[in-house]
């Protein structure tokens, strides 16, 4: 039993409305968002309160620079190389410190170096290489 008449065939839809489908990527893209901004502080936060006056502290290390041109200095202090191993010597026995921070230039002579962390070594003191975080 058909009640429809031969010129009232449906036609397939053929416009597809996307207004449903916008609002749920609309609500989405809102939660994504807010979501990420959203960051997590490692740590506490806490007010240090500021002395009027203070003491300066002694350097908990031993520091040794390396330049280019070869030059050592010890804690600040220009060292000539047959000195090295004397200064290394009197800057631990001053200090009490058996750890030794090493900063020679990119540029400077490998053996320099090694030099003082042969001399380092002998002393027992613990080595520390100072480098510089590269950037990306």
């Amino acid at each position: 039993m058909n009640f429809r008449e031969d010129n009232d065939r449906m036609e397939p839809l053929t416009l597809f409305s996307q207004s449903s489908l916008t609002d749920i990527v609309l609500l989405l893209l809102i939660f994504f968002l807010l979501t990420s901004s959203f960051v997590t502080n490692f740590g506490i936060k806490v007010d240090i309160p500021k002395a009027e006056t203070g003491a300066q502290t002694e350097s908990q290390m031993i520091t040794v620079a390396v330049t280019k041109d070869g030059e050592f200095f010890v804690n600040g202090e220009l060292t000539s190389s047959g000195m090295l191993a004397s200064a290394l010597r009197e800057a631990k026995s001053d200090q009490g410190q058996n750890t030794l921070v090493l900063r020679a230039d990119k540029e400077a002579i490998i053996d320099n170096a090694v030099r003082v962390m042969n001399i380092a070594k002998a002393l027992e003191l613990k080595i520390v290489m100072a480098t510089e975080q590269a950037s990306r």
